[in-house]
């Protein structure tokens, strides 16, 4: 994919911007951080040339004065709630998400569990990071919200909340997803700051959508596709233009819960002057950091796309409503996209019905489409990876990469040992195979050393893939789509 968008260039401004906000308070700054810390997929999709750990490094050049929060709601680890683009719960990915931090030498202040109403799942979450030595904080729904300001901003509302303690001006408040509470984490300290006689600041930090990018330029669409389940959607920021006379982008959620947020602001801190808007409170850069505006727009097409395909395979499987898939048709409507831009679901399709069984094709970095079918050895999904994988080697697709030697005992332990029902060799299993004949087969090696290089490709399914498979389609980086079709009569297995 053409690259749009200087990665290097926007850490460096996004740098200096919270930097610069820092600087307005007593030097410290509540930082509701948005979005995914690593692994910014969307981003990386619709900002070609965006590095999925750019949050990451930001937070990294601002290693010595910067601290996090980590704050998830106790809602969330009730119902189980999954991030979707990695399969697994929200509780799991807030350790995953430590660990890396740690991993990195940045430095840990403390998790809340927020709406904290006694349940049971939240309780065996707390339970577990204070076996860990993590500290944690539990905040209960705040009093008087969200219209009794005087209440909120009283001993009775935030102040119910314990005060956590924190040395560095920068303090980071992250989540693993939206709807957390980092908003009322951030005002609540503010709120014993402010008690405490320390001037702190809150800013807000969201890559989507991008405030100076037009309302309906295909990177902000995009995010309206991304969060159709949520019903966000872009608005011009009605109180940046009657302060400022200037169009600027934000979204349907800051911008109701914007007076109430200067009125809370105002209270604490008795300046009702910090922020004039919604627009005001945020230190996105993003924007700044595209360098080819045709194919960050292509991109972003590509996407809205994506995020239709996956709410009609959502919506098949139960996972979605119909008005989500309904929102993202007529974004595509509204925007004159159709579903034939993207270029690799005709050959999945005509691959499927030339072989009467389900097939996937991958398009390739040169633009080449590789494709491979299902038999009765193995999924069209692991097919159509070695197949490209022979393509970028330049090895001939009658070669055998696979030993049979090695694929025997694999076939075996998921018969006799697992007792699985079906012993179709998954894309997980092939993969494994491929490395262990890479250990003596230079042919074999040469094709494993090609998988870096689907990274960022496009692949389209013409059934809804085993979860198995799409996750390991997700850890190779392949941008995957499926028709909203099932692979089988069986219900067990998606």
């Amino acid at each position: 994919m053409k690259k749009g968008f200087d990665n290097d260039l926007y850490i460096k401004l996004q740098s200096e911007k919270i930097l610069e906000r820092i600087s307005k308070f007593d030097n410290k700054l509540y930082l509701e951080f948005g979005g995914k810390l690593f692994d910014d997929m969307h981003a990386c999709r619709v900002l070609p040339g965006f590095e999925s750990d750019a949050k990451c490094r930001i937070l990294m050049t601002l290693k010595e004065q910067s601290e996090i929060i980590f704050v998830i709601s106790g809602a969330d680890l009730e119902r189980n709630k999954i991030r979707a683009d990695f399969g697994i719960p929200y509780g799991t990915d807030v350790l995953r998400l430590i660990d890396k931090l740690r991993g990195l030498g940045l430095q840990m202040n403390s998790v809340v569990v927020t709406q904290y109403l006694g349940q049971p799942a939240a309780d065996k979450f707390i339970r577990k990071l204070n076996s860990h030595g993590l500290k944690t904080y539990i905040h209960h729904k705040t009093k008087g919200y969200p219209t009794e300001v005087d209440v909120i901003v009283s001993d009775e509302g935030y102040g119910a909340n314990p005060y956590i303690e924190t040395t560095r001006p920068l303090v980071v408040v992250t989540a693993p997803g939206p709807g957390s509470g980092k908003l009322a984490t951030c005002l609540s300290q503010l709120y014993h700051e402010y008690k405490r006689g320390v001037r702190a600041g809150y800013a807000k930090f969201e890559t989507f959508p991008i405030w100076n990018l037009p309302l309906r330029h295909p990177v902000n669409v995009a995010y309206e596709a991304a969060t159709a389940d949520l019903g966000d959607i872009n608005m011009i920021d009605p109180y940046h233009f009657e302060a400022y006379g200037k169009m600027a982008v934000n979204y349907n959620r800051d911008v109701e819960c914007f007076p109430i947020v200067r009125s809370i602001l105002a209270k604490i801190t008795g300046d009702e002057s910090i922020y004039q808007s919604p627009t005001d409170m945020g230190v996105n850069m993003a924007g700044y950091g595209i360098v080819d505006d045709e194919a960050v727009r292509f991109a972003a097409r590509q996407e809205i796309i994506r995020r239709y395909y996956k709410a009609v395979c959502d919506y098949k499987t139960g996972n979605c409503t119909q008005d989500t898939v309904e929102r993202i048709r007529l974004l595509m409507n509204e925007n004159k996209i159709a579903i034939d831009e993207r270029a690799v679901v005709k050959p999945a399709l005509e691959k499927a019905e030339a072989s009467a069984s389900a097939a996937v094709a991958i398009e390739l970095e040169d633009g080449r489409f590789i494709t491979g079918r299902s038999n009765k050895q193995m999924t069209a999904c692991a097919g159509a990876v070695l197949n490209a994988v022979k393509a970028l080697s330049n090895i001939e697709d009658d070669m055998l990469l696979l030993s049979p030697i090695v694929l025997a005992p694999i076939i075996q332990l998921k018969k006799d040992v697992l007792r699985e029902d079906k012993v179709k060799l998954s894309l997980s299993d092939v993969l494994t195979a491929l490395s262990i004949c890479a250990a003596t087969n230079p042919i074999a090696e040469k094709a494993m050393n090609m998988l870096v290089r689907l990274r960022g490709c496009d692949a389209h399914s013409s059934c809804i893939l085993p979860e198995a498979d799409q996750s390991f389609m997700r850890k190779l980086g392949i941008n995957l789509t499926c028709e909203p079709e099932f692979g089988s009569k069986d219900l067990y297995g998606f």
